[in-house]
C-alpha cells in the first residue's frame, strides 16, 4: 500500500507530480481544506505537506499516528510545532532553496522603494492634483555608498548582498556564527555584533528565522541605537521587529522609512503604517511568484519522496530524530 500524503492548501500541482506518482496524494477541491477535515483526513496519514496558513499544532500532530514527516511549503516553519514532532520523532522539513532569490528581491525592492519614495511619489501623482515637481523636492535617498546591515546572512541574506553590492553599497552583517570567510569574499563583508551593525548601518535588513531568541530582536533598546534615518526592511518574520516600537521611532523620524512585507499579527497590520508614506507594505509576499510556488511545491514534494527512499540529505530542521 502506498504512504498517504495530506496536502493541505492548493499548491500548483506541476511541482507535485512525481509525488502523486509514487504516493496516494490528498488533495484540496477547493483553495484549501478547513481544520475540521486535516482533523479527520490526518489521522490516516504518513505524511503532511503544510502550508504556514495552516499551523500543525501538537494537538493535529496527536491525532496522526502513523505520521513520519512533516514537508513545509517554505522556509519559515514556525507553524510546526517541532518540539512535539521530535518527541514523537517525526521529520520536520522545509524548502530553503526554492525561496531564495525571490524573498532577496522583494527585500531589495522595498528597499529600493522606501528609500528613493518610489511608492509614495507615485501615489502622489495619481491623487494629488496638486502634487508639487521640482528639482529640490521629492528626494530620496541613494544606495550607492551607503552601508547595509544584514541580520541573518543566510541564503538569503547572502542573495540580497549580492544585489547590493551591484548597487555599491558596503556590507556588514550579524549572524549567530561568522560566515567563512570564502563566503564573506564575494561582497566583501564584514562580521560585526549586533550592536556595531545598528549603530554603523544606513540601512536593516532582517533575514534571520522567528525564535525564541530572534522574537522582538529589534525593539526600543535597539532603535534607539540605530543611526538617526535609518531604514528598515523585514522580509523575515513580523515579530522579529516589535512593530508597536517600530511606529513610534517611525513618527518621531529616528527611522526614515521602512519596508515590511511580514508583520507581527499577521494577517492584522498595525493602524498607523497604513497612514505612513515613508513605509511600503506587502502582504507577505516575497516568494509571491508563480515559478516559486511551483518550485516550493517541488522541493517540499522531493524532501517526502527522499525520505520515504531512506535518505537523510534531506532539508530537515530536527535531524535528531535520526540519532
Amino acid at each position: 500500500m502506498k504512504p498517504k500524503i495530506l496536502i493541505t492548501y492548493r499548491i500548483p500541482r506541476e511541482g507535485l507530480r512525481e509525488l502523486e506518482e509514487k504516493f496516494d496524494v490528498i488533495y484540496p477541491e477547493k483553495e484549501e481544506f478547513e481544520l475540521s477535515d486535516i482533523e479527520q483526513l490526518i489521522t490516516d496519514c504518513d505524511a503532511v505537506l503544510s502550508v504556514f496558513v495552516r499551523p500543525v499544532t501538537a494537538e493535529l500532530i496527536a491525532r496522526a499516528p502513523k505520521l513520519k514527516i512533516i514537508a513545509n511549503f517554505g522556509v519559515g516553519y514556525n507553524n510546526i510545532d517541532v518540539a512535539e514532532a521530535t518527541r514523537r520523532r517525526i521529520a520536520v522539513c522545509n524548502t530553503p532553496n526554492a525561496v531564495t532569490e525571490p524573498t532577496a528581491e522583494m527585500a531589495f525592492g522595498l528597499m529600493l522603494a522606501v528609500m528613493r519614495r518610489i511608492n509614495e511619489t507615485d501615489h502622489g501623482l495619481r491623487t494629488n492634483p496638486d502634487f508639487k515637481w521640482g528639482m529640490m523636492r521629492n528626494l530620496g535617498s541613494g544606495l550607492t555608498g551607503k552601508t547595509l546591515g544584514i541580520i541573518g546572512m543566510g541564503r538569503i541574506g547572502r542573495a540580497l548582498a549580492r544585489r547590493a553590492v551591484a548597487s555599491g553599497m558596503t556590507i556588514i552583517y550579524n549572524n549567530r556564527n561568522r560566515l567563512a570567510k570564502s563566503l564573506e569574499k564575494p561582497f566583501e563583508a564584514k562580521f560585526v555584533s549586533l550592536n556595531d551593525l545598528l549603530e554603523r548601518s544606513d540601512v536593516i535588513s532582517v533575514n534571520t528565522p522567528l525564535t525564541d531568541e530572534t522574537r522582538h530582536l529589534l525593539s526600543e533598546k535597539e532603535m534607539q541605537k540605530m543611526k538617526d534615518g535609518v531604514f528598515m526592511v523585514n522580509t523575515a518574520r513580523g515579530p522579529v521587529i516589535d512593530e508597536k516600537m517600530l511606529v513610534k521611532y517611525l513618527q518621531s523620524g529616528k527611522i526614515a522609512g521602512a519596508g515590511l512585507d511580514v508583520f507581527e499579527e499577521e494577517p492584522k497590520i498595525t493602524e498607523e503604517l497604513f497612514g505612513m508614506e515613508q513605509v511600503v507594505l506587502t502582504p507577505h509576499n516575497a516568494t509571491g511568484t508563480i515559478e516559486t510556488r511551483i518550485e516550493t511545491a517541488r522541493e517540499a514534494s522531493q524532501n517526502i519522496i527522499d525520505f520515504f527512499s531512506g535518505r537523510r540529505d534531506i532539508s530537515i530542521v530536527n535531524p535528531e530524530i535520526f540519532d
